[in-house]
């Protein structure tokens, strides 16, 4: 009788192994999308982030983008992604601070003064429970060198979901004199780093080149600045606009549009949200958490 040698495990190529995951659906090993944790913004997007992903979260000076990449970041958590969160600003304590604002739906005075009544003290206590059993690392992100970064991702287990506030404060990993070239280089770094971990790359970013006198002052992809650089790296990029910002007394106050101005593979447009700025919590307007 004539034996035949086993055939050695040979890999799946790589559109094999994609239609292997599409088969799988949501029972597949591989998670095909980040929920954002915003029902309507993870509609948008097919489902949610994706891997080998840059996005990038821009909007003026305070109109909340930390505390929506915060946020995203929380309840990404809370669906069980192992998440990252690094801050440019802010010391772990403060992130810290801020979350258990967003999460237990008082204002930061509040916890700073200790002002709290039984009922408070109760769902601020519930929320730093949560908080202590989610895979999130709350991090301070010195800017010194674009290493620290790829450093910050060597962690068990592996994080899908890695935000950076902000874009303008990451170190670009080779040297540049002008602002424009450092942003530009930060970016491309992002979305190499993206592909290398296999990861999402959440990247807030501030937008130099927004005019608040112009007719429309929604902001756009060129807002972004960079010669163009951000818009062109980034997969996907969202941009907050609040009216109540621009035309006091005009828009409602809290109301949110966030703009999907651009994803690569899917279509653009905007859902709505609202921001509770006391808490520093944003909330779908369509459907909200209880």
């Amino acid at each position: 009788m004539t034996r035949h040698r086993p055939l050695p495990d040979v890999p799946l190529r790589p559109v094999d192994a994609l239609m292997a995951r599409i088969d799988g659906g949501a029972g597949s090993a591989e998670p095909i999308a980040t929920p954002s944790g915003f029902p309507s913004v993870d509609r948008m997007l097919g489902g949610g982030f994706r891997a080998d992903d840059l996005v990038v979260l821009g909007g003026d000076v305070g109109s909340g983008k930390s505390a929506l990449a915060l946020g995203m970041a929380i309840r990404a958590a809370r669906a069980g992604v192992p998440t990252l969160y690094l801050s440019g600003e802010m010391s772990e304590s403060r992130l810290l601070e801020r979350a258990l604002a967003l999460e237990g739906r008082r204002s930061i005075d509040e916890l700073r003064v200790g002002d709290l009544g039984d009922a408070a003290r109760s769902a601020v206590g519930a929320a730093a429970l949560g908080l202590r059993n989610l895979p999130l690392l709350l991090r301070p992100l010195l800017g010194a060198d674009f290493g620290e970064i790829d450093a910050a991702l060597d962690v068990v287990p592996r994080r899908r979901l890695v935000v950076i506030d902000s874009l303008q404060l990451v170190a670009p990993p080779h040297p540049a004199t002008r602002a424009d070239d450092r942003v530009a280089l930060a970016a491309r770094a992002l979305k190499g780093l993206a592909l290398a971990h296999g990861t999402t790359v959440l990247a807030v970013a501030q937008l130099p080149g927004l005019d608040r006198a112009r007719p429309d002052p929604r902001p756009t992809l060129d807002d972004l600045g960079a010669r163009g650089a951000v818009k062109q790296h980034a997969d996907v990029v969202l941009l907050l606009y609040r009216e109540e910002m621009y035309r006091p007394g005009q828009g409602v106050e809290g109301a949110t549009e966030l703009l999907v101005a651009k994803q690569r593979n899917g279509p653009t447009g905007f859902v709505d949200l609202y921001f509770y700025p006391r808490w520093l919590r944003f909330e779908d307007l369509l459907d909200p958490e209880p």
